[in-house]
């Protein structure tokens, strides 16, 4: 079971740190000194987090992510948001619902990478189920390059019942699906959207797949008859956030 608690490497730190992430304390690695981690030691003592100087081995142990540069921090759990936070926060931007639905994302690294484009696609927050989906942990940190810090990621018991709720607010749920209707670049992605992005072995759940209100998919001309989860959803994220651009 991963620790959701812990923060790993340089600019994942700096960004919690950033914003006013509750961090506990701080490990550096012994004799770490030079360059970012003055950055780190100066922010830790403007905001009087405790610093412990630990043996290199002990951040090892620690790792998660076995990439920790040197520095780990310890967090209070990361603060999920409900799905009517997301709906609250695009509305003040006075936008569009722009959301990202994941049915079963396994791997942290894919989830993080998702949240990092995501980020800066313009989405307004990513909703999770409670099970068989991995949660805001030290990797998907790490991978996120620190958006995590800056997406409202919501929990829910239900999918499907979430897709509801979205779609009570007048929002086209989209399905990033191999074998979609129409290749993302001829559907009309403007307006209120959800997209739904399902996991890396088995794709979206039945119910979830006849819930959504078109099927996308990516050209592909190679051999290789897939994309990774984050990879795809990163094509069709893209082609919403140069949909709305284009529309002005």
């Amino acid at each position: 079971m991963e620790n959701e608690n812990i923060i790993e490497g340089r600019n994942a730190v700096i960004e919690a740190i950033k914003n006013e992430k509750t961090i506990e304390q701080l490990f550096i690695a012994n004799g770490q000194k030079e360059g970012s981690i003055n950055v780190i030691l100066a922010m830790a003592k403007e905001k009087k987090i405790t610093v412990k100087y630990v043996d290199r081995k002990k951040l090892d142990q620690m790792s998660q992510t076995k990439s920790h540069q040197g520095v780990i921090a310890e967090t209070t759990p990361y603060k999920y948001y409900e799905v009517e936070d997301i709906l609250e926060y695009a509305k003040s931007k006075n936008e569009d619902p722009f959301i990202i639905v994941l049915d079963e994302i396994e791997d942290p690294h894919n989830f993080g990478s998702i949240i990092r484009t995501a980020e800066v696609c313009g989405v307004h927050g990513v909703i999770i189920p409670k099970r068989r989906n991995v949660g805001v942990t030290a990797v998907v940190y790490k991978s996120s390059a620190g958006a995590v810090e800056h997406m409202r990621i919501a929990k829910v018991n239900n999918i499907n019942a979430a897709i509801d709720k979205l779609k009570e607010n007048n929002i086209w749920i989209y399905g990033a699906e191999m074998e979609g209707k129409d290749y993302c670049f001829d559907a009309n992605l403007t307006g209120a959207a959800a997209l739904v992005i399902g996991s890396e072995g088995h794709g979206m759940g039945k119910l979830t797949k006849e819930k959504c209100d078109v099927l996308v998919k990516i050209p592909m001309v190679g051999k290789i008859t897939s994309l990774n989860a984050s990879v795809a959803g990163g094509i069709i994220m893209y082609e919403i956030l140069k949909q709305r651009i284009k529309r002005g």
